[in-house]
């Protein structure tokens, strides 16, 4: 079985420690979350990760765009929307990509850059490679207090300018070798986005992409997953260890994408065995089949210790080896 991380890790910045980058620190060309990134790869694939992330080491998945992106802010631990949503000339996350790639390469040679996922639309077991993890556009809108250029009747007009932006950075982690990208819309399963938005400015997102595409909708999916479905992506990934009733879905689900299969309960530090983990992954793949399915987390692990976010993914990998 393939597995893969949700997106966050966590991997701190850190102080310069060696001569160079003091040095580098003095001439302010030191860049504390390089390590991070480096130390975030190499947790994953020492836990046996098929398709690591850079480990969103920059803030979380709000602050990461609504500091960059022009019309936005990040104000007081608060995302706004303080002017016209405009696009970037440059990537958000293209740079740490090449980092992860580029860290992952001095470990293994067997990380690609524009890694192959799939062959004849069924998971191929073996790849190696980097994701690229972008919010999505619902939930950064919604995520963001409105002041002064959108209201809140023009909301839906923020999220579409905004898929614009996104559409833009999901070709630059393209280019950067991403081997997926995932658009992460936990708002969706809120109550509180309109799905028909979503799916428009989604659909805007996605515009010209040719690597796989996948979805993450956490939260209690039982009444959008058929939705979701309809969505234009390859993978729809949810949560399956903390939401144990989103198993009801793929009962009897019309599933035409490969599921991305959380089986680790994020939002605890308790640490699964890898024979708990295993039991939900063998539920997993009486449903769906385990050719339809991708192994990861419930959600990205950004609020967890190192060692128990290290430890979680290092059963998870076991588990999905003993089914392989």
């Amino acid at each position: 079985m393939l597995t893969t991380v949700v997106g966050s890790y966590p991997s701190p910045p850190q102080e310069p420690k060696s001569f160079s980058s003091k040095i580098s620190s003095l001439l302010g060309s030191y860049d504390p979350y390089q390590q991070a990134v480096e130390f975030a790869v190499q947790d994953q694939i020492a836990t046996g990760i098929n398709i690591v992330s850079a480990g969103q080491v920059r803030g979380d998945m709000i602050e990461i765009f609504s500091s960059k992106i022009p019309g936005m802010a990040w104000e007081d631990g608060t995302s706004k929307i303080k002017g016209k949503i405009l696009p970037l000339n440059h990537s958000i996350g293209g740079g740490d990509l090449k980092i992860a790639l580029k860290t992952a390469n001095k470990i293994s040679d067997n990380f690609k850059a524009s890694a192959k996922i799939t062959s004849n639309g069924k998971i191929k077991e073996d790849v190696r490679g980097v994701k690229g993890v972008i919010t999505g556009p619902t939930t950064l809108v919604l995520s963001s207090r409105l002041e002064g250029f959108y209201t809140m009747e023009k909301r839906d007009k923020a999220i579409i300018d905004l898929a614009y932006v996104l559409n833009k950075e999901a070709k630059y982690l393209e280019a950067a070798g991403a081997a997926i990208i995932q658009f992460d819309e936990p708002f969706l399963s809120t109550g509180m986005a309109d799905l028909k938005t979503a799916y428009k400015a989604l659909k805007i997102t996605f515009d010209g992409l040719k690597v796989p595409l996948s979805m993450h909708v956490c939260g209690d999916v039982t009444q959008i997953f058929g939705e979701l479905m309809k969505f234009p992506v390859d993978i729809i990934d949810c949560e399956f260890a903390g939401i144990k009733k989103n198993l009801e879905v793929l009962e009897n689900a019309d599933l035409k994408k490969i599921i991305g299969f959380g089986c680790v309960d994020t939002k605890t530090e308790k640490v699964e065995s890898s024979k708990e983990i295993c039991e939900l992954l063998k539920k997993g793949r009486e449903l769906v089949g385990a050719e339809n399915m991708i192994v990861d987390p419930d959600c990205g692990m950004r609020m967890l210790p190192r060692n128990v976010a290290y430890q979680k993914l290092k059963n998870m990998t076991e588990a999905a080896r003993w089914l392989s």
